[in-house]
């Protein structure tokens, strides 16, 4: 059903634009690239988001921003402030470390993780968020082999809403909530208890003429029942650099830092960092600081791919030892 799903929001994305008589503005080329270099009055006044198809159900995305390139670092959380319409496939090799928490709990191997995200323009302001879900391949080592297991994610589905957006400045500021559908496999160590609350905002500044860009993005995650779930607080930064009209070099930096335990939980010493859900009696004010480098190439605005490679920064791991993280994101 989930893929039937998806594959009928991609054609609707790609319905032609006739379908709604009088949906497009005269006088604007949907074709045209309108960036920081070249912004005309009639994209960015009406930001061609009056440009729809199907009678208004489906929006473009906003292409007065069109030099940005979206965040990868923390993707579940992480969310891009400007208003889109996409769909992104993600892979995910991640290794965990050899032994976790304070009690060198035995650990090692590996999961790999292929999901994918969507997002909906519904109004010039308003979208709808999709940022987890997909399949968990298993191949952990020691204590967390008899814990993990293969399945499906959790669904963690939104809103997001545009607070802040000047042209001239390049500034753009948005907040939003998600809510962690528990629909998971519980072999996979989701689908614990009744789900999670995630409120966030995010920003955004172009900086250098659209040759740079710096993103920063702070959330609050609380689970409905604090019994058996772990509450976290993160803050995400992001800095690129455009180095062909194509290519951006980028480093992101995760800080997350986890408010309360699972009052009932195990004394585990971790909590699962943005994958698996743990219920952990023993995290509550650890500190956990990543950092990726990566590489994005972006042959024009509707394609966008990168990579990235993420390693700690902190002493402690949580459940990360490293992470390679692959990307498309197609863009209407």
């Amino acid at each position: 059903m989930r893929r039937f799903l998806l594959a009928a929001i991609a054609a609707l994305a790609i319905w032609p634009s006739s379908a709604c008589p009088g949906g497009l503005i005269e006088g604007l080329d949907w074709n045209h690239n309108c960036d920081a270099a070249h912004c005309d009055t009639a994209c960015c006044d009406n930001r061609g988001l009056d440009r729809f198809n199907l009678c208004g159900l489906l929006r473009p995305s906003d292409d007065c921003f069109d030099d940005f390139i979206s965040p990868m670092i923390d993707f579940v959380f992480f969310e891009d402030p400007r208003t889109l319409t996409e769909l992104r496939p993600i892979f995910v090799h991640h290794r965990f470390p050899n032994t976790l928490g304070p009690d060198n709990i035995p650990a090692g191997g590996d999961l790999q993780l292929y999901a994918l995200q969507f997002r909906l323009a519904l109004t010039e302001r308003l979208s709808l968020i999709a940022t987890k879900d997909g399949y968990i391949v298993d191949g952990s080592e020691g204590a967390l082999d008899s814990l993990l297991d293969s399945g499906w994610a959790d669904v963690v589905a939104g809103l997001k809403y545009n607070l802040i957006r000047n042209v001239e400045t390049g500034t753009l500021l948005s907040g939003g909530f998600t809510y962690e559908i528990p629909l998971g496999s519980e072999r996979a160590l989701q689908s614990v208890g009744d789900g999670e609350f995630r409120f966030f905002a995010s920003a955004g500044q172009r900086l250098l003429d659209g040759d740079a860009h710096y993103m920063t993005a702070v959330g609050y995650h609380v689970p409905v029942d604090t019994s058996i779930q772990t509450s976290s607080i993160r803050w995400l930064n992001h800095f690129d650099v455009r180095v062909t009209n194509r290519t951006y070099l980028f480093t992101e930096l995760s800080w997350t830092h986890w408010t309360d335990d699972a009052e009932d939980g195990s004394a585990l010493g971790v909590a699962g960092q943005d994958l698996l859900n743990l219920s952990a009696s023993n995290v509550e004010g650890n500190d956990l600081v990543t950092q990726n480098v990566g590489l994005k190439y972006k042959p024009n605005r509707h394609i966008e791919a990168g990579a990235a490679y993420e390693f700690p920064l902190t002493q402690f791991e949580d459940i990360i030892r490293d992470r390679w993280q692959f990307e498309v994101i197609f863009r209407y």
